[in-house]
């Protein structure tokens, strides 16, 4: 049976972007395949790995699970859209600082997702390791692992993951 094709409007790292897509396309293959947007990596296509991490609308949201049409009129901000007028997002910045990348692939997606973990906190959300929900979260080692956990890394960066999320949330 064939798919029925829908066209949907993207706003993507600053840029309107109208398409034609599939019903059945996830919003990662409409960015990688049909916009040329690479940033964000297929790893798993399950949900699994995290390296598809954008953030969707200001939140960060795995586009291997996300179907493109349900995200019409969306905003969506890769790794590539953090910087602003050539200077690094304080996030990327951190993660040069710290060497908190091996071979990169994953970093994109860790990278948006420090972002979205960084505002989660800001905006007073628990995770599962907050000691009192009804306090305000503690930027430290075990909440941001904890946030951070949905990210993999086959190169096993975490040892720098961890500081550069902690630097660039301000944390020492």
């Amino acid at each position: 049976m064939p798919g029925v094709e829908t066209e949907i409007t993207l706003q993507v790292d600053g840029v309107a972007r109208r398409l034609t897509v599939d019903t059945r396309t996830t919003l990662l293959d409409a960015l990688r395949e049909r916009l040329g947007v690479t940033s964000p990596k297929k790893g798993c296509d399950h949900g699994q790995c995290g390296a598809c991490t954008v953030l969707l609308n200001d939140r960060r949201m795995l586009t291997c699970l996300a179907l493109a049409v349900a995200h019409d009129g969306a905003t969506v901000t890769t790794a590539d859209g953090l910087a602003e007028d050539g200077a690094l997002h304080p996030v990327q910045q951190a993660f040069l600082d710290r060497d908190a990348y091996q071979c990169g692939y994953c970093t994109p997606g860790q990278i948006c997702s420090a972002v979205g973990v960084l505002d989660e906190v800001a905006r007073g959300w628990p995770s599962a390791v907050t000691p009192d929900v009804a306090a305000e979260p503690r930027l430290d080692h075990d909440e941001v692992a904890e946030r951070m956990s949905g990210n993999l890394c086959r190169c096993a960066a975490y040892a720098h993951i961890t500081p550069a999320v902690l630097d660039a949330g301000g944390a020492r």
